[in-house]
């Protein structure tokens, strides 16, 4: 069994049943980014300058990670970079912005 056939847990008939599948996952991916969320706005409350909101090694890193968490998993690993790289410059504009907030009237 393939790691891609580990997470067939329902042979959908009709395609309604797929959008159903789909529905479900989005709602739990949903709730992981928002649980990703808050430690974004940690983030930016926790570092004392706009420099630091992107570092790029780590975004590497991140991407190296999620491509071999891919594979492990099933998926296809360019699909999960070119998602991640998305999300990563969402969050990335979200944490400027929670940034900016925070910081607001700090500076000298």
């Amino acid at each position: 069994m393939t790691e891609q056939q580990k997470f067939l847990t329902h042979h959908c008939a009709s395609m309604a049943e797929v959008r159903t599948h789909i529905d479900a996952l989005d709602t739990r991916i949903v709730a992981l980014m928002a649980e990703r969320s808050t430690y974004v706005a940690q983030a930016a409350r926790i570092k004392n300058n706009p420099d630091l909101i992107v570092d790029e090694q780590r975004i590497e890193h991140i991407i190296a990670r999620v491509r071999h968490m891919a594979a492990d998993h099933g998926a296809p690993a360019d699909v999960a970079e070119r998602t991640y790289r998305a999300m990563i410059g969402a969050f990335i504009d979200f944490e400027r912005a929670e940034f900016e907030r925070l910081h607001a009237g700090s500076a000298p």
